[in-house]
């Protein structure tokens, strides 16, 4: 049954907070990284690649269609990185006509969510041959309504424990207090679409401490998750 317009509106925006369910290590964390719109943070993704450090990357079909060297980068080091469903378009899974998050507008209504989700899913399983398990919607705010549906089209939640870089726009300093605070357990989320900001530079800083700390990375295709607080 279709919710009322009135009723939409009054629905709260959820940001889902997820950690690793029954880690078999107690400093196993998981790294994602989300590929919104925008560039290829190559700098990033080498440094990931340089030190051998595992990642879920969260990528929309137009960021696959708009980086095609970042996409065969991915591609040559598969057994390093996850691709998993951001979308088709970074749209955040609210709905309602007029509904925006961050400024984004939302989705006017389920079929355009579907489209959004099932797009999305297609486009990486078109590029990387393997089906998405997981979606994590633009903004990562969602609605109640849009929550239950992308569970039905058969998609876990992929939520996050500690926020490293609040959609590239902290300083390196910053991106590194953050991560010192990360434990056994938790899910990390980043950006690798803006080669512009210090994500890289705070990340590869501080991801080495946490390798030094004795902290083991893992991707989300090798564990489950669970609902925190």
């Amino acid at each position: 049954m279709a919710i009322a317009p009135s009723l939409l509106w009054a629905q709260p925006l959820i940001e889902v907070h997820d950690t690793i369910a029954g880690a078999k290590a107690p400093q196993q964390v998981a790294l994602t990284l989300d590929a919104c719109t925008g560039a290829f943070d190559d700098d990033l993704i080498e440094f990931l690649i340089r030190n051998r450090i595992p990642a879920t990357l969260f990528a929309t079909k137009r960021w696959l269609v708009n980086n095609p060297q970042g996409v065969a980068i991915i591609k040559a080091h598969r057994d390093l990185f996850d691709v998993e469903n951001h979308g088709e378009n970074h749209i955040p899974a609210v709905i309602g006509q007029g509904r925006r998050v961050y400024g984004i507008p939302g989705e006017p209504d389920l079929l355009h969510l579907r489209r959004e989700v099932q797009e999305g899913a297609k486009a990486i399983t078109d590029m990387m041959g393997i089906a998405p398990r997981w979606y994590r919607g633009a903004t990562a705010e969602y609605d109640t309504q849009a929550l239950k549906e992308i569970k039905q089209l058969g998609f876990g939640i992929a939520g996050f424990s500690v926020n490293a870089d609040a959609g590239a726009t902290l300083s390196q300093a910053a991106i590194q207090k953050r991560l010192s605070h990360v434990k056994g357990g938790d899910v990390i989320i980043a950006h690798m679409n803006k080669p512009a900001s210090q994500t890289a530079e705070g990340l590869s800083s501080g991801l080495l401490a946490l390798l030094r700390r004795g902290f083991v990375f893992v991707r989300l295709d090798q564990v489950d998750l669970r609902v925190v607080p």
